[in-house]
């Protein structure tokens, strides 16, 4: 880019000298042979027309300056002379000071060191926890070694209970316990009678009981049959 706008002002070719390559960026001194001055001339072609490069021709690798960086790089460079303007293609300090004092790049610069710092801070702060860190791990450890070994332990027989009693009190295991119920009531009636018949008990007493015992044992009868009823049905 500073080689375009000087080329333009040079009033002729200066003589080639000798050894001193431009160390420039490739995306701005391609367009000129090592040790030139200023950019080629455009030389006719067989059919005698100038061939002239399109702007959609150019190198793909040339970056486009934005039109604001570009007139701070004109401000920067419009009042050095000839020699200077060589010496930024020539001379690798000369490119980097001027580089430098370009207001993009100390934002940049400015935004870089701003970060840097902010994340030396953040590792500072970081490495000043980590003592705390380290001990809130090692009571981490304490708890689930301790603590938490006894909090599964209950909470597993707490479950342990738990399927007990849903299994306890399931349908099918409350049925089953009023059959057992109803066969045991029964036995009790059949011992009943043969105490009386065998003359162990009086009448009184075999009324008494044996009543008792029958209306316990129909209660649990008709118990039995409604719920399994509810449940089959």
């Amino acid at each position: 880019m500073f080689q375009k706008f000087w080329a333009g002002q040079q009033p002729q070719q200066r003589p080639q000298e000798g050894n001193n390559e431009s160390w420039y960026p490739p995306s701005v001194g391609s367009s000129q042979s090592p040790g030139s001055s200023r950019p080629g001339t455009p030389s006719p072609s067989s059919s005698g027309n100038f061939s002239v490069q399109r702007p959609t021709d150019r190198p793909s690798s040339v970056s486009q300056v934005p039109p604001a960086e570009a007139a701070g790089i004109i401000t920067a460079i419009k009042d050095k002379s000839l020699e200077e303007l060589r010496d930024l293609l020539s001379y690798k300090d000369a490119y980097q000071n001027l580089l430098l004092s370009l207001e993009p790049v100390k934002t940049q610069n400015k935004v870089r060191d701003d970060l840097r710092n902010e994340t030396l801070q953040l590792a500072r702060e970081n490495l000043e926890k980590e003592p705390r860190i380290m001990e809130l791990r090692n009571q981490c450890r304490i708890i689930r070694t301790t603590e938490l070994a006894a909090a599964q332990e209950k909470l597993h027989e707490l479950e342990r209970r738990k399927e007990e009693l849903l299994k306890f009190y399931s349908p099918a295991s409350l049925l089953h316990r009023l059959q057992d119920a109803m066969r045991k009531t029964d036995e009790e009636s059949e011992s009943l009678d043969k105490q009386l018949l065998e003359g162990e008990i009086d009448l009184a007493t075999f009324v008494q009981k044996y009543k008792k015992l029958r209306h316990s044992y129909h209660k649990r009868a008709l118990t039995h049959l409604a719920a399994k009823t509810s449940i089959t049905g």
